[in-house]
């Protein structure tokens, strides 16, 4: 029997093909009745770009970074659900910020929050993107220990590429 898809991890990058993904992320949880727990992961800068600066400094620029993009996260949902009409503010439970490998915190944020399907977008680029995917899809996908969906980009442009 398969499982029920009750929790919907969507991991973002905040690309364009990201935004095509969530809405299947979307269509997905209206199906089913699940929520949306939204990961963006920020890969940490080497202390030594700092120059003298502390290490207090360093963490505390992280954090900042962090807020930022969990609001870019809420005001963009707020958007696709105004110009759009996807109900994404009640399907979304969770926005997580984490600092660290996109895949591992992938991984870590889906096992944690007890995620039945992983949602993420694949960037495809030239004749390279045609033989592999993504160095970060492709790390979740064999690493995880549930359902990954991985949306390519599509063939043409859709009203999902809007700005929003």
């Amino acid at each position: 029997m398969i499982p029920a898809i009750k929790k919907i991890l969507y991991a973002t990058d905040l690309s364009k093909n990201s935004i095509y993904a969530f809405f299947y992320a979307v269509d997905i949880a209206k199906k089913h009745g699940a929520e949306i727990i939204i990961v963006n992961v920020i890969e940490p800068i080497s202390e030594r770009a700092y120059g003298s600066q502390t290490d207090k400094l360093y963490h505390d620029q992280l954090k900042v970074s962090a807020e930022v993009i969990k609001n870019r996260i809420e005001n963009f949902c707020k958007k696709v659900e105004e110009k759009n009409h996807v109900a994404c503010v009640n399907l979304v439970a969770k926005i997580l910020v984490e600092i660290g490998d996109p895949a591992g915190e992938i991984l870590k944020a889906a096992d944690r929050e007890g995620s039945d399907l992983i949602v993420l977008g694949n960037h495809g680029k030239g004749f390279i993107a045609q033989t592999f995917l993504g160095s970060v899809s492709r790390s979740v996908l064999d690493r995880a220990r549930k359902p990954v969906l991985i949306i390519p980009l599509p063939p043409e442009e859709t009203s999902a590429w809007e700005e929003i």
